[in-house]
This record gives C-alpha cells, structure tokens and sequence, in this order.
C-alpha cells in the first residue's frame, strides 16, 4: 500500500490569519457576501474586506453594527468610535444582463475600532432599523498568548485508514496563568464547517503548562471527500466542470456535468476546500462586470432518500443548509436537482446529506464518500476566560491541513 503522511504547516502565527469565518444571509437579494482576511490580530492595523451585492440598481441604505459574543462587557468596554456605520460605497455593475449593485467596506477603520480579542458579529441592516438584517458576518481577533502544536492522523478509535481523520492538539500556556483547566476552551473546525465543528472545555491529560486533547473521540472527524469544482469565468463556451453556457430569456445559463454517488475509490484532486473566487473573462473589475448565472446542478439517484434532505454545500452557499441549497428530487429523470444564480468565477461544491434528527449536522458519505486521505484545512481557536473575567479571549490560532503525497 502506497503509504500517505499527514504533513503539519507550522507557520507564524501572523500566516495563520487567512483563516476562517461564518456568514449567513437573511434577504434573497443580497449574493455574493466576501469576507477577506477573517481572524484580525489585536493591536495591528489589518482590516476585514466585506463586500456583497444587491440584486438591482436601486440604491439601498445599509447600516453594520458590531458586537462581541461570548461577553458579558458593554459595547463600550470593547468598541471604540461609532456604534454603528453606513456603508457608502457602492457601484451598480456595467453592461451586465442581470442588474446589481456592488457595496464594500472595511473594518475596523478611522471611526469604529475594537479593544479586546474575542469572537465578534458584525450585522448589516437596512434603512437604519436593527430589526432589518441582511446579514452577518462573524469574525475574530486574537492575541497570540498561547503555542499551539496539531496533527492530523488516519489512525482513529474508529477506524484505521478508514473513512476518519484525527485531530490531537496540544496547548502551551506559559505565558497564562491557569488556575482551573476549564478557563480554556478549544473549537476545531473542518473546512469553516459549522455543522461539524468541536468544542472542547477539558483536556485529555496536562503536564505542567501543556494541555493535551488527544486520542479524543470528539475530534474524530470524516475524511470526506475532495470537493467539485466548476470554473463558471466565460459567458461563451464551457468552463472546467460545466457541460454548456448558454444565454436564454435575458439571461445565462450554465448546466454542470452530472455527478455520481462515489464508487468507494479516493482519486486526488486540488481544491479550496469549499471556497470560491470572483472572475470573468473580458472584464476590467468583475466586482462590477462579471454576470450571474443559473447554476443547475444534477446527481442521479433512482429513488428519493425519506431519512433526510440532501444540500450543496461550501461556501457558494455560507456553508449553511437553508432552502437555498436543498435539492429536490425528480421522479420523473430519477435524480436530485438544484438551481441558483451564482455570480460568474470559481465555485468548489460538495454533496452534504442531513439525517432526520441529527440537528443539522451532515455527512458526505452517502454521496461523496469519506477517506482518510482527503486533503482538510482545520482551523483550532483556543479561547481563555479566567475566574471572574467577563468574557472569553482569543489566545492562539492555528491553521493545519491534512495532506496526502
């Protein structure tokens, strides 16, 4: 057998700021929400780039707040400046089939500023009530108080090179004084997943200033599967994993090849592990010149699946599971479908089934696949909140992938 090592990037603490972020959309004209560098270190003068489009050219007034979660402090214990600001900048897209209007902002800037590491959710709302949210974006700051050391390995309590990955993480707290291991709380998560994402309040074992989670079962984690990627850059001929570009009643449309259910047999392939890209061919900003297309999605299988709801998912679509990403079956072709207007670029996908009753956590396996060789990014966030504290600090960030050679 070929043998696969798992390869570790240790990088500076200051590398691992691409790291992860979550967002939800709550208005069907809002597409396209990017958020750029999502963990921001406390103290630096590195921003959030946060744009999205409005399905029109009307002009709209949109307002973000920020707030600190897992807190017990007052916004102006961790917010300095401005509670609240407009977002000014917009441009309506150019020669386009579909109108839209394209908005960005920074934060923190000149005006709102924050003071304290944490988990934060910035909110964007409309005409100035709260209460009319568009959408979220949460986000981090961190100050690097802590070392962390993580491996990815095949070999689980479950299976051995089977369908799982293992994640051990250790924590040097030299620097803190931890009176009660509990002050520490440990989230790992896959691929910015949330669905399948670990919290951990206590370690596995502790040897002076290390805390050690390993050989723990929570952090056993499905392998799952290269994502599917389609490159939708050209309104005129077929992109990487597309079948036909066409342009129909005013707009484009785009037809992916159809996928298959995984014949049990891992094939390598490179991916971004669920992200996307805006670009389009022939256009000087794609921000403002790339078009949206229909995106139709195809997967045959010869009967419905009763025990759950079957969703694309990635970041095309948040990483979330909502209607916009649930398939629907077809009786009539046999197969489960889906359609969306995604903005011209390229898009990774995987196929995410929802049991009943698993509170909206998803496998790959009953599409996909799961193998211990699939190529994951892990995101690891260690928070602190000492006794009588009001509110929990992000101490360490630390990036691992698994890789297969």
């Amino acid at each position: 057998m070929k043998k696969i090592a798992f390869i570790v990037i240790f990088v500076s603490f200051m590398a691992t700021l691409c790291a992860q972020t979550q967002k939800r959309v709550f208005n069907e004209q809002i597409r396209t929400l990017r958020v750029e560098r999502e963990v921001l270190l406390l103290g630096n003068d590195n921003v959030l780039h946060i744009s999205f489009d409005e399905m029109s050219h009307d002009v709209h007034f949109y307002t973000y707040a920020v707030q600190m979660l897992h807190s017990d402090l007052t916004s102006g214990e961790y917010l300095q400046g401005f509670p609240t600001k407009d977002i000014v900048d917009y441009e309506h897209s150019i020669n386009t089939s579909r109108e839209y209007t394209h908005y960005w902002f920074q934060f923190p800037n000149e005006e709102m500023s924050l003071t304290k590491s944490g988990d934060y959710r910035l909110t964007i709302y409309e005409d100035g009530n709260p209460d009319n949210k568009v959408a979220e974006v949460d986000f981090r700051i961190a100050e690097p108080l802590v070392r962390i050391n993580a491996n990815v390995r095949a070999h689980t309590d479950i299976e051995f090179n089977g369908r799982y990955q293992q994640v051990d993480v250790e924590v040097n707290t030299l620097a803190l004084d931890i009176r009660d291991p509990k002050e520490l709380r440990v989230v790992v998560q896959q691929n910015n997943r949330t669905d399948n994402a670990v919290e951990l309040n206590m370690p596995t074992f502790m040897d002076n200033h290390n805390f050690r989670y390993v050989n723990n079962k929570a952090l056993i984690f499905e392998g799952g599967n290269e994502y599917h990627h389609f490159d939708a850059f050209s309104c005129f001929y077929a992109g990487t994993g597309i079948d036909r570009v066409y342009h129909e009643l005013g707009d484009y449309h785009a037809l992916l090849f159809q996928d298959e259910i995984s014949k049990g047999q891992y094939i390598h392939e490179f991916d971004s592990d669920g992200r996307f890209v805006v670009n389009a061919e022939r256009t000087a900003d794609p921000d403002i010149e790339a078009e949206y297309m229909w995106v139709y999605w195809t997967l045959p299988v010869d009967k419905p699946w009763f025990d759950g709801a079957l969703y694309v998912g990635g970041d095309l679509f948040s990483n979330g599971l909502s209607l916009r990403n649930r398939m629907q079956y077809d009786a009539k072709n046999k197969c489960y479908w889906l359609t969306a207007l995604v903005k011209q670029g390229g898009w990774d996908y995987q196929y995410w089934f929802s049991g009943k009753g698993t509170q909206n956590k998803t496998t790959t396996q009953r599409v996909d696949g799961s193998y211990w060789q699939t190529e994951n990014e892990y995101a690891v966030y260690v928070y602190w909140r000492p006794f009588g504290a009001r509110y929990d600090r992000l101490v360490g960030v630390q990036i691992i992938r698994s890789n297969a050679l």
